[in-house]
């Protein structure tokens, strides 16, 4: 079913969403949406409609009280009243995958501890399609941990809905092996007074393209989107937002951090803020930094506000790609620290301020000491 008609379009708003593959032309590379990704890379996602011939599998332990994992048909009425695609890879996922992942966290609940789902796949050599819908009930409280491991050639999409007051934590983590090809919508839906912290981290993959989507239904909600990616050599890992203030008083706050090293490592980092004409009162604002740690690495950073209303509390936007500060260096040589032990600490606190707001120190831990061992292999 095709949710607006297609037709080259000039604000975000009039954008084609359709569950149909069909309804999108085929891709090209030249669409604004697409001309930053490699699609031969993506193997066979940008193709036609086809049934999955490869699978993820979902891992987690022992749920607290409160939260629920199951599966659902796709008859089920939550799927699709979150996300519906806007691009070709997301209705391809949406047409392909058979059933959706649901963890259901209940109203009132508040969650102590971290919820851990590891998405593993078990070989890149056919495509596979996933669907995973999160429900979080008026006034709960979680912080819920998206693992995704192995190898796989994965189209998925995440609908999350943020029920009224309810207030969610969700890292998602892409640590993929070196030969996985990933390419996932996120979707949030936030009632009123409701608050998401999203912190997406990307390290492993041959190709990792994450869109991430938020749309509010009541006044008060809030957004906070954090991004920490590490591309080295040959990896392309990219980015995407789309943050839709379309009802009042609302707030938004989108900073990504990434970090370049080896011959055509490439990092996209494209974020968009749409402010509709009835959201007065939005507040909003989004950066991205990048440092390139060597010749050959390119990143790419795009920053974009669309206003449609001068009441508003704030708006701005702000992008810096370079290599690292000489300044910084040698205040820390000048104290006897080695030069190859100077760089590393400075992408330690480069990176310090994203990850520590991972609220689960055994993930940060190891994001850190993944970080260190890449640094490690180069000799930066």
């Amino acid at each position: 079913m095709t949710i607006q008609a297609s037709a080259p379009p000039s604000t975000k708003s009039q954008a084609l969403r359709s569950y149909d593959v069909a309804d999108f032309p085929a891709l090209t590379g030249l669409e604004e949406e697409w001309r930053f990704t490699p699609l031969k890379r993506l193997r066979g996602l940008v193709g036609e409609a086809q049934a999955s011939t490869g699978a993820v599998r979902h891992e987690y332990g022992d749920l607290p009280s409160g939260v629920a994992v199951s599966r659902i048909g796709k008859d089920d009425p939550r799927v699709g009243s979150v996300l519906t695609p806007v691009d070709r890879v997301s209705a391809l996922a949406y047409g392909g995958a058979g059933e959706a992942l649901l963890v259901e966290v209940a109203r009132d609940a508040v969650v102590g501890e971290p919820v851990v789902l590891r998405v593993v796949g078990d070989g890149a050599e056919h495509l596979a399609f996933g669907h995973t819908f999160v429900d979080v009930g008026r006034f709960a409280e979680v912080t819920l941990v998206l693992e995704h491991v192995g190898s796989a050639t994965l189209a998925d999409n995440v609908e999350v809905s943020v029920a009224d007051g309810a207030k969610l934590t969700l890292v998602t983590v892409a640590d993929w092996a070196a030969d996985a090809v990933q390419a996932q919508h996120l979707r949030v839906k936030l009632g009123r007074d409701a608050k998401v912290v999203h912190i997406q981290v990307s390290l492993g993959g041959d190709l990792v393209r994450q869109y991430t989507s938020v749309e509010y239904t009541g006044r008060g909600g809030e957004a906070e989107l954090y991004g920490v990616y590490f591309a080295d050599g040959g990896q392309h890992l990219e980015h995407r937002q789309l943050v839709d203030h379309n009802v009042p008083d609302c707030r938004s706050y989108v900073g990504y951090r990434g970090a370049l090293q080896g011959a055509d490592a490439h990092t996209v980092w494209v974020g968009d803020v749409l402010i509709r004409a009835e959201a007065t009162g939005t507040d909003t604002y989004e950066i991205n930094r990048n440092l390139l740690l060597s010749d050959g690495a390119r990143a790419d950073s795009v920053p974009n506000l669309e206003i449609e209303t001068g009441e508003i509390a704030g708006a701005g936007h702000a992008s810096a790609t370079g290599r690292f500060d000489d300044e910084q260096l040698f205040y820390l040589m000048a104290r006897g620290i080695p030069e190859g032990e100077a760089r590393r600490l400075v992408v330690r606190g480069f990176f310090a301020e994203m990850i520590n707001k991972i609220p689960v120190e055994e993930l940060r831990e190891r994001l850190g000491d993944a970080i260190e061992a890449r640094l490690a292999r180069t000799g930066a």
